[in-house]
């Protein structure tokens, strides 16, 4: 019935090793041998007349038909994995990259309501500060991003644009009244493409001597919050849960703004994910938590 098409076999080995972008690691996965996966790519591009991969000394990368063909089979077999387990009873698995701050203040600590709701999607979330290239790891469905939001940029969803405040323990509160006693806490971005958002910015040129310790990670600073350790300026969105349960309470001061407009959350689609209906959903999802 379709007598053009390369066999079954030598298209998902090639979608292996397009994804991974290496011959080795295709054959780990599909438990055969490099000369094997070698040997069915140029076996596949012999019968489609074009070359598929352009060999380096410890990579491959793919060409114009390469990538244009790696885009099909991704998503051809992503429909198809979803179509089975949709038959079997089976869970499908959408992976997920972010920040370690949004995934452990935010994302993780409600993903079991999304399971309650929705019990035939397993989430496995990668985390990571630099950008990921969602196209070149085809391991990534989504990716939820942190910075300045570009509505231009295809295939994105704008979740919510935080703002950031001062919190810390009720306890340390108790005995620290001045932000020139108190230990002030930020964030250093390991992420060099965004803008500081520190203490020098909210307290302006006072000349008042203050006390400021920076940590890589957001989710560090809240923690050393949570521990008494300062005045902690975080976003509003990942400290939701310590406020609600009474662990950090804003820090209120007459000569500073309470809160200062901070970055953007968005969602990244990969192409390969496009039209898959549990992106769909958990987009959906997210839109409404973080309402």
């Amino acid at each position: 019935m379709y007598p053009t098409l390369p066999s079954l076999n030598s298209l998902k080995i090639f979608d292996a090793a397009a994804r991974l972008g290496s011959f080795k690691k295709a054959a780990e996965e599909l438990f055969i041998t490099p000369t094997a996966v070698s040997h069915q790519i140029k076996t596949l591009e012999e019968a489609l007349g074009t070359q598929l991969f352009e060999r380096k000394t410890r990579a491959v990368l793919l060409t114009v038909n390469g990538r244009l063909l790696a885009e099909t089979t991704s998503r051809i077999f992503q429909q198809l994995a979803v179509a089975v387990s949709e038959i079997s009873g089976l869970k499908d698995t959408l992976t997920i990259s972010t920040t370690s701050s949004f995934a452990a203040m935010w994302l993780v600590p409600r993903l079991e309501r999304f399971y309650r709701k929705y019990p035939g999607i397993d989430i496995s979330v990668m985390t990571g500060e630099e950008v990921n290239n969602i196209e070149r790891d085809r391991r990534i469905d989504i990716a939820i991003r942190y910075g300045k939001y570009d509505p231009s940029i295809k295939n994105t969803v704008k979740l919510s644009t935080e703002s950031l405040g001062m919190y810390a323990a009720p306890s340390y509160l108790s005995h620290t009244k001045e932000i020139s006693q108190a230990q002030l806490l930020e964030t250093r971005w390991v992420n060099q493409s965004l803008p500081p958002l520190s203490w020098k910015s909210v307290l302006g040129s006072t000349g008042e001597k203050v006390n400021i310790r920076q940590f890589d990670q957001e989710h560090h600073v809240i923690q050393a919050a949570l521990a008494g350790h300062g005045i902690a300026l975080v976003s509003s969105l990942l400290v939701q849960n310590a406020l609600q349960n009474g662990w950090l309470v804003p820090y209120r001061s007459t000569s500073l703004e309470s809160e200062i407009s901070g970055f953007t959350y968005y969602t990244v689609i990969a192409n390969h994910s496009r039209g898959n209906k549990n992106v769909e959903t958990f987009i959906q999802w997210l839109l409404e938590e973080i309402e």
